[in-house]
């Protein structure tokens, strides 16, 4: 056998990869498993995306390479679409970076920025792609904790004692995943006082903020000053384009330019069809999120009755495409989940993927339509906590 690189000994299987494989091995026993662990939006996407799409096949350039950047009309509809919903004035030349999804700008991010032995603050719980990134780069994780206490907002009296000499970059994201905790209204002035102290970097990947959420903020307004910050963003989840793969970084000219030259050297652009398709999405009227929204919170409610069924703990003040419960009893998540699975057929996702401080919860993706989530609730009617 050839030697795997070093890098690898501290990287392991995307736990959706593998879980799902299993998932799938019980359906095709003939189990009717009910999955309700992943957030890939079911939903249709705006039709005028899929005709743009469609329609962009037939153009002489749709099948060249495409600009490394993208083409200037899809920065120009992300510059409107954060003027739009955020407030934020960007300069679609400078301040803008299409990514062939945001979890690979994770990726580009990290090259760029880090050398082997940086320290990372990442968020726990948190995305469990910031860390396995961050090993990828030969970076040390360093964990800050997020507590339902604190509304799973940063400690900075905690993270003044965790930062060292050796710290060059900081993870956050709010709507915080996995749990849907909103930012409090000093927390991005906080953290951006804290960047600049400490001359980091500090990334807001920003994928949930349109869902469920009467208040979507950006983590950018002076972005044409701030060399501390960006903001990563996806119109995976906003406009159900999950597979599309979709994403986009923006800040301060420097930052950003320093991650394309990774980007062009791991890429050769984003497919044309998918880009004209961007841009219609983009376009939809803001009726497209009061409808996707009505349809989330009735699903949401429905989740909340099953986890008041299953005897769970949750916040209902929270944004995003999911529900996070903590368990009451003394189960462990990976048990919960479990027992779910193998006695309920149901499908949940353990805390536990999402860090330590995940232990004792699980969570549910709201990416189901009613009658399924109707049926879980019946088969769970008997469980006793």
């Amino acid at each position: 056998m050839i030697q795997s690189a070093d890098r690898l000994a501290h990287i392991h299987e995307y736990y959706f990869s593998k879980k799902l494989r299993e998932v799938r091995s019980l359906m095709n026993q003939g189990l009717k498993i009910i999955n309700l662990g992943i957030g890939s939006p079911d939903l249709k996407p705006p039709q005028a995306a899929v005709e743009a799409l469609t329609m962009a096949m037939q153009d002489p350039k749709a099948h060249q390479y495409q600009p490394y950047k993208g083409i200037p009309e899809l920065r120009e509809s992300i510059a409107e679409f954060y003027q739009d919903y955020y407030q934020v004035k960007l300069n679609p030349v400078k301040n803008i970076l299409p990514l062939i999804g945001s979890k690979e700008g994770i990726t580009h991010i990290s090259m760029a920025f880090l050398n082997p032995r940086d320290e990372v603050l990442l968020p726990n719980p948190g995305y469990p792609t910031y860390t396995s990134v961050t090993n990828l780069v030969g970076a040390k994780p360093v964990f800050y904790e997020l507590t339902a206490e604190h509304n799973y907002q940063p400690d900075f009296e905690k993270l003044e004692q965790q930062i060292s000499s050796k710290t060059k970059l900081m993870w956050v994201s709010y709507p915080h995943m996995p749990t849907g905790a909103k930012p409090k209204n000093d927390t991005f002035n906080k953290l951006k006082a804290f960047a600049e102290k400490y001359n980091i970097l500090i990334i807001n990947d920003n994928p949930y903020s349109l869902t469920l959420n009467d208040n979507p903020e950006s983590f950018l307004d002076n972005y044409n000053t701030n060399e501390h910050i960006l903001e990563l963003n996806s119109l995976s989840k906003s406009f159900n384009l999950a597979g599309w793969r979709v994403g986009m970084l923006c800040g301060h000219e420097k930052l950003v330019n320093e991650v394309l030259k990774v980007k062009s050297n791991v890429d050769s652009g984003m497919f044309y069809g998918i880009q004209k398709g961007a841009i219609a999405a983009m376009s939809s009227s803001k009726n497209w999120f009061v409808n996707q929204n009505k349809i989330y919170q009735n699903r949401r409610a429905l989740i909340w009755n099953l986890c008041e069924q299953l005897g769970l703990k949750f916040k209902k003040d929270s944004a995003g495409l999911f529900v996070w419960a903590k368990i009451t009893d003394r189960k462990t998540s990976v048990e919960f989940s479990d027992e779910m699975l193998y006695n309920h057929q149901l499908f949940i996702t353990p805390g536990h993927v999402f860090g330590s401080a995940g232990e004792g919860y699980v969570r549910f993706s709201l990416c189901l339509d009613e009658e399924q989530i109707q049926t879980a609730i019946q088969r769970t009617k008997k469980f006793e906590a």
